[in-house]
């Protein structure tokens, strides 16, 4: 019986070098690779959800400035016809003064128009640690100094509404209440929403009858009427108007909205 001999293949034949190399480069690439494709996954998901806060936040921001024109806009003729009724008081004699100019400049020493920010979308953001999704710094440094104003604003308010109050207060003690109602209807109709001088000036010259002359009555009621500070209202107002305009902006551009 013939025996034929096999020849010995060995199993365990050593690898070369380049083997491990390419196995490691496609380990390398696949995990670079996932790696990149979840980072990008991630960066596409917070900018769409930083696109949804910036559509809300820009929202906001049109309620916002729309009642921030009206203070501007009234608050501009406030300031000045208070500006106009201490000047009157501060070089006049005031029983010289026509009753109808005391009224009509007098009546602004009450005005009050507060503003409340509709924050909704920031403070959100904020509790959540979601303002981090805007990731430019000089628009996160806007909306923070929007938030500081409206602080000061808030704040300021608060200060001056105990003024306001004694303002009418004192006011009551030298105007007469149904003319200064006639007034303020005039301040609606001929100024808030369409501004008429002859409106005015027609109320002005009916000169209707004052409570008092008394010096020492009308000094109180100046004084309170200069600590009302609505210059610094204006200007925060004007302030705020202009940031908001600029962060909606920014937001437009910046996230492609309408």
């Amino acid at each position: 019986m013939e025996v034929h001999t096999h020849s010995h293949i060995p199993t365990n034949r050593k690898k070369k070098w380049t083997h491990y190399f390419w196995e490691f480069l496609m380990l390398f690439l696949a995990v670079t690779l996932g790696f990149f494709v979840e980072n990008q996954r991630e960066h596409y998901i917070e900018h769409q959800r930083a696109r949804i806060y910036a559509a809300s936040m820009k929202a906001n921001l049109q309620v916002d400035t729309a009642e921030l024109k009206q203070i501007v806009y009234r608050g501009t003729y406030t300031a000045g016809y208070l500006d106009t009724f201490l000047l009157l008081l501060s070089t006049e004699d005031i029983a010289k003064i026509p009753s109808g100019k005391l009224y009509w400049y007098g009546l602004f020493g009450g005005y009050l128009r507060g503003f409340q920010s509709n924050d909704a979308t920031f403070q959100q953001m904020k509790s959540s640690g979601s303002l981090r999704y805007f990731s430019n710094p000089s628009l996160e440094q806007h909306i923070s100094n929007y938030d500081q104003l409206m602080r000061s604003m808030q704040m300021l308010t608060q200060v001056d509404q105990p003024v306001q109050l004694e303002v009418r207060k004192l006011r009551a003690k030298i105007f007469d209440f149904r003319f200064n109602n006639i007034a303020n209807n005039v301040v609606r109709k001929a100024v808030y929403e369409k501004f008429d001088q002859a409106v005015i000036d027609s109320f002005i010259n009916t000169n209707p009858p004052v409570l008092t002359y008394d010096k020492t009555v009308f000094n109180e009621y100046a004084e309170l009427c200069r600590s009302r500070n609505l210059r610094t209202q204006l200007r925060n107002a004007n302030d705020a108007l202009t940031l908001a305009t600029e962060i909606m902006a920014r937001l437009t551009k910046q996230y492609h909205l309408k």
